[in-house]
């Protein structure tokens, strides 16, 4: 059977320092849709130039933007990356291979993270899986402002080959952008009628630790493995800690 097209579908803003790898790497794709939100670094320049078809739209919260970025493909197989991941060579073969023949609609891939310099192999950051391959019509993303994520109507499977992620960015602009995520979500709970409990506080970043440093051996990632993880156990917290603020109208 002839392989089904695929749209290989990006959002971007001030994406230009890393955007030229992550286009190179889905290079095989039948077209790439990078949907921008008013860059000023010469992105959609950027993607123009290298044979994307770039469209403008205001910033709608990462699940709206990159739905908007799947409705404007041309294909309905579609590939979801953000400009600071690459396609391996391994996962670009099974892509390959699932478009051939797919046995599913969605496909989950494991996305390796780097962070402090290091190529996370346990912990949070491996295999971290993440759905990012799937047929539009039985799949969509959340409506999630963060943390949003792709909603199939049927089981999803699993494919080989990284889905490398090495965002570059500072650790200052790491724990910014942490605290601005905390702060969207506790307030998306609260919108929700959702409740922080003194338990949750304490509990949940220590059962967070003890699920990624000890049982998926984030100990054996070294410093950086620690760091990450002790990052995540303080959004635990600091999620619920906010969220307690907004109860009590601090």
């Amino acid at each position: 059977m002839p392989l089904q097209p695929l749209s290989v579908v990006i959002i971007t803003k001030n994406a230009a320092a890393q955007l030229a790898d992550c286009l190179e790497s889905a290079s095989f794709a039948d077209e790439i849709v990078v949907v921008d939100s008013g860059s000023s670094d010469g992105t959609p320049e950027l993607a123009a130039a290298r044979g994307a078809r770039v469209l403008q739209k205001e910033w709608l919260g990462f699940g709206a933007q990159k739905q908007f970025a799947v409705d404007a493909a041309r294909h309905d197989w579609v590939l979801c990356l953000d400009a600071d991941e690459r396609v391996s060579e391994r996962l670009r073969a099974s892509v390959l291979d699932v478009l051939a023949a797919p046995r599913a609609h969605a496909y989950a891939m494991p996305r390796r993270n780097r962070f402090l310099g290091r190529w996370l192999r346990h912990g949070e950051g491996y295999p971290d899986w993440s759905l990012r391959l799937f047929d539009r019509r039985h799949a969509r993303w959340s409506n999630d402002l963060v943390h949003e994520k792709v909603l199939a109507d049927g089981p999803v499977m699993r494919i080989g080959g990284d889905l490398l992620h090495d965002s570059a960015e500072t650790l200052a602009g790491y724990l910014d952008k942490q605290n601005r995520y905390t702060s969207i979500q506790a307030e998306a709970l609260f919108q929700a009628g959702k409740r922080a409990r003194l338990t949750q506080l304490l509990l949940s970043p220590a059962l967070r630790f003890a699920k990624f440093y000890v049982l998926r051996l984030g100990f054996l990632d070294g410093t950086a493995g620690l760091v990450h993880i002790l990052i995540g156990c303080c959004n635990s917290f600091h999620k619920y800690a906010k969220l307690m603020a907004l109860q009590r109208g601090a």
